[in-house]
Formats: structure tokens, sequence, C-alpha cells
């Protein structure tokens, strides 16, 4: 397999690559690269922060209002604490493919909860299904207590149903817009009328609180449950089309092409595998065509674990994970809205694009950042201009250069230059660090990850 397709293979279902790696793949052929992937990727390593403060509470503890305060304090503290967890594993997957896939799906379904043994349990579902199979996958996303207390299922009741989940099952987890009439979402809601959960975030079903008449569904009229509506939703084409599109553009481009999409969807809809529809799109060549090499615009995310797969660094303050995460605008477990994070060119800005090209150094060589402080993650600006919200730190980090010379031992100034940079680079830019070539290359190393062209995978 080439050298380059290995790297981009890497930096879209991962996060870049190390020579060593790309050395040792480059003698095996597509297949056996892509076999190995999915094979690393079988099974699930979940993430886990200590709960036992929750063992053995009955729901009588939860009604006086100290300890629910009590609670939820621990509950902020233990979400950060997993946020971190995330964010490590990210920088460090073993399971790679099942890791940014997990990654994909948490900006899919999408979730925000306050509570730790909610959320904790959603997102390891989310990476326990990442490659299985959607149906089963969608099923039991509708079922967590996390997404159920997110989108208020837990106030449909058939007296008076709450269409929220309803209608964004439709909407954003599986037909996009126009593909279902208000109709449909009044009778989809009836059938999920009396999802509910316990505070243990066990799914429960309270029978007395479902609508058991018939509804009228697609089409379709039977005494509905949530399954039966997800069951009719998925017998649409609409929906394997609709996933394919969302996958094309998280892991090849932006701009769809028709064509690929329509292969996609073929291989999809047949069984709504998702290691299957993953495996088609890795070995067809066009997801190596030079059009879909070094055009997408690296996540927050993305771009901070990119950075961490060429040079190892820890960032010797955990609070100042999240302030950087802030800073960029995508923090892990609190997205903007039920959509997710808008991507591609909506991540890049005029402020953001200065942080971007400042922080290799920041992080490897402990120089300082400006950043805005105004609220939290739901009011954070990069406004820069306004002077009032300016504040400046030091993000007080650990690079591991060693590793970076062990890693980079036998690669030239030319070849890191290729190693790091996929898109195209213009003339006047390769000449100037052609000029720069005899400085360290530690220092080349930073200068080429402080480039506009390091924006893109």
């Amino acid at each position: 397999m080439k050298s380059a397709h290995i790297q981009h293979l890497y930096n879209r279902i991962g996060f870049g690559i190390t020579p060593k790696h790309l050395e040792l793949l480059s003698k095996k052929s597509k297949k056996n690269v892509i076999d190995a992937l999915f094979e690393d990727s079988k099974k699930t390593t979940t993430i886990e922060v200590d709960l036992s403060y929750l063992e053995n509470l009955e729901p009588e503890y939860y009604k006086n209002e100290e300890n629910r305060r009590e609670l939820q304090k621990m509950s902020r503290q233990k979400i950060f604490e997993f946020s971190n967890a995330w964010f490590d594993r990210l920088q460090n997957p073993s399971e790679i493919i099942r890791e940014k896939m997990t990654l994909f799906w948490a900006n899919h379904f999408v979730c925000e909860n306050n509570n730790i043994l909610f959320i904790q349990k959603y997102n390891n579902v989310l990476r326990e299904n990442a490659l299985g199979n959607f149906r089963n996958f969608t099923k039991t996303v509708s079922k967590e207590a996390a997404i159920l207390n997110y989108l208020n299922n837990k106030q449909n009741k058939k007296q008076s149903p709450n269409e929220n989940f309803a209608r964004e099952l439709m909407e954003l987890f599986t037909l996009g817009q126009d593909e279902y009439s208000e109709t449909d979402v009044k009778e989809s809601a009836r059938s999920f009328t009396g999802y509910s959960h316990n505070f243990k975030s066990e799914f429960t079903f309270n029978v007395k609180q479902h609508d058991n008449n018939d509804k009228t569904f697609f089409g379709e009229t039977g005494n509905f449950n949530g399954d039966d509506i997800i069951e009719i939703i998925l017998k649409k084409k609409a929906c394997a089309k609709f996933i394919s599109e969302k996958i094309y553009r998280y892991f090849v481009n932006e701009t769809i092409n028709k064509k690929h999409i329509d292969e996609m969807t073929s291989v999809f809809y047949k069984d709504y595998n998702i290691e299957n529809l993953m495996r088609f799109m890795l070995l067809s060549d066009w997801f190596y065509d030079d059009e879909n090499i070094g055009n997408k615009i690296k996540s927050p995310v993305e771009f901070l674990s990119g950075i961490y797969t060429i040079v190892p660094y820890t960032i010797e303050n955990p609070k100042q994970i999240l302030l950087l995460q802030r800073i960029l605008g995508q923090v892990l477990m609190k997205p903007p809205n039920v959509a997710g994070w808008k991507t591609g060119r909506n991540w890049i800005d005029s402020n953001t694009i200065v942080t971007r090209l400042r922080l290799p150094s920041v992080l490897l060589n402990n120089t300082e950042i400006t950043y805005s402080d105004k609220g939290d993650e739901e009011s954070i600006t990069t406004d820069f201009s306004a002077k009032k919200l300016r504040k400046k730190a030091y993000i007080k980090t650990m690079a591991d250069w060693q590793k970076f010379d062990n890693n980079f031992s036998k690669t030239s100034k030319k070849e890191l230059i290729t190693h790091l940079i996929q898109s195209k680079l213009n003339a006047s830019t390769l000449e100037m660090l052609m000029k720069n070539k005899e400085m360290p290359k530690r220092d080349f190393c930073v200068q080429l990850m402080s480039l506009p062209e390091y924006q893109l995978c």
C-alpha cells in the first residue's frame, strides 16, 4: 500500500501515524492493513470513572434537597473526569477505528446530560455499538436514560404526547429533513409513550402511560411501540442514504459524490451493518483519490490529538484540557445543541485560526496563549478584539521530544514536510521552509505544525 494512502487512511480513521508504523504497514496490501484495523477494534474497552459513591443509594435519598445538591456537585466533577479520560483515550487509542467512530456517533446521536451515571453509560453504548448493527444501535439508544432525559421523553405520556424525541429520531438520527410529515411525528411520539428510566439509568416501560391504540406511520397501521417505529423507518432506503452521506462527509469529503453515495447506500441498506459499510468505503479506490486527500479541516479534537501523535505531550493541569477545548470550540460532553457541532469550515474563523496557528508552540514549547474568558461552554467566545475579554495563560505541558526523536530519527526534513502536511503547499511556503531546513528538527516540526496547511488532513 502506498505510504501517502496509509497516511490518509490513518488521518481519517485515527489521528495520524508515526514513520516507524508507516514503514511497517507500507509492506502490506490495502486489504491486510484494513483487516488489521478492524481486528484491533473487535473488542470494546469502556471508559469508567469511580462511581462507588452512588452504590446502595435508595430513591428516598434523592428526595432530600441538600443530598441532591451534593450529588449534582459530585456529578459535575465526575463528568469533568470522564471528559478528560475520553480525551486521553482519543490520544492513546488501541481500538483506533472504534474510538474514531465513537467520536463520530457522539456528534450524530447527540446528547448532553448532567448525570454522570447516565452519560457514562451512554458514551460507552456509543463505543460498544460503533461498528455494530445500526438497527440494534438505534433501538438501544432509544432506551437510554441520557437521551430519554435529554429529549424529554419521560414527559411523553398517552394523555399529552411529547414529540421531541420522535422528531429528532427522524430528522437527526435516521432520515434527515423533508422525509416525514407532521402526522408521522405525532404517530411516532404516541408509539414512544411510556418510555422512561429510573434513577439507576435503567430503561423502564410505563404500561399505564403507553398509548395502546392503533397508529398510522408511513402508511402502516398497528399498535406500534418504539421498536416498531424504528423498524418501519429502516425500511426506507432514505435512512441508509442519510447515514451514508453523514459518514462520507466525515471521513471522505464534505462535498458529496452521488455515485459514491449510491454505492455506499446499496451496501448499507442490505443489513445496516456499520462495519461492512466502513470496510467498503475504506477499500474503495475513490477513498484515496487526490481530491479526497488533505481537504478536510481537522476538528479541534483531531487537531490536538494529531499533534500528540507526532510529539506526545502531557498537560499538567487537567482543567487546562477543558480550557483548550473551549478556546477551539469543541468541548467533549458539551455539544452546542441537539444538532451537534457544525463541521468543516465552521471549525475555523478569524479568531480560532490565530489560536490554532499558535497552539503547537503553546503545547510543545510552553509559550503563552491569549483567550477569551466569558462565561461557560454555552457563552464562550474567542473574540480577541474585545479587549475586556482577553486573558493570557501558560498551558504548562511536558513534551516528550525524546519519543519524537526516536520515531523520526531516519526522517529527513523534506520527508517530515510530506509526513505532516498532506495538502499541497504553495511555492512561497515551500521556499520559506527550505530556507529554514538547517534549523533543528524539533523547531522545524513546530514550524510545520504552525502552518495553515497543517489544519487540513
